[in-house]
């Protein structure tokens, strides 16, 4: 029986080319000049802390960030931005959390969407993928464009196509 995965993962080793080229961009950019500002990339938890000396520069490193992503064909939708950023004397800090895997709220989302559209598939969730089988490889193909078109917040890609 054909089948795929839908998944989630970002490369580390394209990820930390993203972020070594924005670390460049920053330090080169006339408005960081003199200024302490840090980026450090924890490819063990995939988390980016950012130290910095105000709001403003902060948003512009995220927005560096984001933009060599792109560069780097990454989807900037695997940031999970919290909220939270918290000063550290005069420095202003934040920590960014790369999303990797599909949480157990998308991957029902998407599993009830796949079930909505009437295909003759199945699709079952194994841990932080979801594997969807069916008889015709057209139905799959079916599925691979209506997962495309769902808003699920998160950058999906499609493997193992068997």
């Amino acid at each position: 029986m054909p089948s795929f995965d839908i998944v989630n993962k970002i490369d580390t080793q394209t990820l930390d080319n993203a972020i070594n080229s924005a670390r460049k961009e920053i330090f080169g950019r006339f408005d960081f000049k003199g200024t302490k500002s840090e980026i450090d990339l924890n490819k063990k938890d995939l988390t980016l802390n950012i130290l910095t000396e105000d709001e403003m520069r902060l948003q512009s490193i995220v927005d560096i960030i984001r933009n060599r992503m792109i560069k780097q064909q990454i989807d900037p939708r695997c940031i999970d931005e919290g909220k939270e950023h918290y000063a550290s004397g005069n420095m202003v800090k934040k920590d960014l959390k790369i999303k990797q895997g599909i949480d157990k709220d998308t991957a029902r989302k998407i599993q009830k969407d796949i079930k909505e559209s009437k295909l003759k598939v199945q699709a079952q969730q194994m841990e932080d993928t979801i594997r969807v089988t069916a008889k015709k490889i057209d139905d799959l193909q079916e599925v691979i464009s209506l997962v495309r078109k769902g808003n699920y917040e998160l950058p999906i890609q499609f493997v193992n196509m068997k």
